[in-house]
């Protein structure tokens, strides 16, 4: 009986080792791509005058400041998931973003047209099922096809 117990861990073992070196890894660098996407290309456009304009106009304190600082926060964070280099950090970065970003621009509770309180719900929500994403990478890192990975 002991001998049977003793063969499953390592048959276990060995097939998370297997697996996390090929459709795993595989999975885990698309879904840090798909993840980080938004915020690689949304990033770029926070240095916009129209992006700082609008984003004044709903009431962002130094808009003229706080719009490119979040939009560095959001490339940079965006980057280092993607590339998986320091990705925890970088997922620190993206959650300071959204949760800055959030409130400040997807007040849905303020909004009394039915179909723009609709899109900023969604984006609200959005958004938080990105902060999520971001606070398990905070957690569990860039996985195994990332340069976090290489010295490992």
């Amino acid at each position: 009986m002991s001998t049977s117990s003793q063969a499953l861990p390592s048959r276990q073992a060995g097939a998370a080792a297997v697996n996390t070196s090929g459709v795993s890894g595989a999975i885990v660098f698309l879904g840090r791509l798909f993840f980080a996407l938004i915020f690689i290309l949304s990033g770029p456009r926070h240095f916009m005058s129209q992006t700082i304009a609008y984003a004044a106009s709903q009431g962002v304190p130094l808009a003229s400041v706080a719009v490119p600082f979040s939009g560095a926060l959001a490339l940079l964070g965006g980057l280092s998931i993607l590339l998986g280099y320091r990705a925890k950090i970088g997922a620190w970065f993206i959650v300071l973003f959204l949760a800055g970003i959030t409130p400040m621009m997807h007040r849905f509770w303020a909004v009394t047209d039915p179909m723009m309180h609709q899109i900023q719900f969604i984006m609200f929500m959005k958004n938080l099922a990105m902060l999520g994403g971001a606070l398990l990478i905070t957690q569990f890192g860039s996985g195994p096809w990332s340069l976090d990975a290489r010295g490992k």
